[in-house]
C-alpha cells in the first residue's frame, strides 16, 4: 500500500460546518451525497441517522476505526499548537479559542468513530481517492468537496485539479468545493485555469458566497452544475 496512515493529519470537521460551508438546504440534505476526502468528520453518520443516503471516499478508509484513532491522538496536540500559532489567519472567534475549537472537532471525529465499523460495512465508507473514483457516471445528486482541491495546491499540481474536477463532474450531477483558498490563504492559482476549462466543456460553474468563514479571506465555495 503506498498510502501510509503516518502521512495523514486527520482532522474531522462536524455536521454544522459542512452545511455552513457548502450551502446546504434542507433539500439538499434529501439527496445522494458523495462526500471526498471526508476523513474522520461526522456528516457522513449524522446525514445516516437523519435517514439520508451518503458515500464518503477517503483513502484513509483502508485502515481500521482503532488506527485511525491512534493517529488522531498522535497529532492532536501538534495541530492545536498549528492552529493557535496560526490564529491571526483564522476565525476562531466562533470557537473561543484553538484549545475550544480542538474539543469541537474531537467530538467530530468521535462521532465519525463510533460509526465507522459499521458504516463500513454498510460501503458508506470506501477507500478511494482522486483523480480516479470508482464510481459509475452519474451515480451522485450532489459531490461535496472539503478542504482538499485548492487548499493544497502547492502539494497538489493543476493538472491533478483538472482531472479531479471532471473525474466529480462525470460521477455527479452537482459539485461543491470549498474553500478557494490555498494554505498561504490566497486564493488558488490552479482557480482560473480550472474555471476556464469548465467554461470550455461548457460547464456551469459559479464562485457563491458561503456564512462559513475560518481561514481569513474571501467566503467562497465553487458549485459546478451539470445542466
Amino acid at each position: 500500500m503506498g498510502f501510509t496512515l503516518e502521512k495523514v493529519v486527520p482532522w474531522g470537521r462536524s455536521f454544522e460546518e459542512y452545511v455552513a460551508m457548502f450551502a446546504l438546504s434542507e433539500v439538499d440534505l434529501q439527496k445522494f451525497i458523495l462526500g471526498i476526502g471526508d476523513g474522520p468528520a461526522s456528516f457522513n453518520a449524522l446525514i445516516h441517522e437523519r435517514g439520508g443516503r451518503m458515500l464518503s471516499a477517503d483513502p484513509v478508509y483502508a485502515f481500521s476505526g482503532e488506527q485511525i484513532r491512534g493517529r488522531i491522538e498522535e497529532i492532536y496536540d501538534d495541530t492545536i499548537e498549528q492552529v493557535a500559532a496560526n490564529a491571526e489567519h483564522l476565525r476562531l472567534e466562533r470557537f473561543g479559542s484553538a484549545a475550544a475549537l480542538g474539543q469541537v472537532r474531537l467530538r467530530a471525529m468521535e462521532r465519525f468513530l463510533r460509526d465507522f465499523e459499521g458504516g463500513k460495512r454498510e460501503r458508506r465508507y470506501l477507500s478511494a481517492e482522486f483523480p480516479d473514483l470508482p464510481f459509475a457516471d452519474h451515480s451522485f445528486d450532489l459531490a461535496l468537496c472539503s478542504h482538499l482541491l485548492f487548499l493544497y495546491s502547492e502539494q497538489l499540481e493543476q493538472e491533478f485539479h483538472l482531472r479531479s474536477v471532471m473525474e466529480l463532474y462525470r460521477v455527479a450531477r452537482e459539485i461543491r468545493i470549498f474553500p478557494l483558498l490555498d494554505l498561504s490563504h490566497q486564493t488558488s492559482p490552479h482557480l482560473q485555469p480550472v474555471l476556464a476549462e469548465l467554461k470550455q466543456a461548457g460547464l456551469q460553474a459559479n464562485i457563491e458566497r458561503v456564512d462559513y468563514e475560518f481561514q481569513i479571506g474571501p467566503k467562497h465555495m465553487l458549485r459546478i452544475m451539470s445542466d
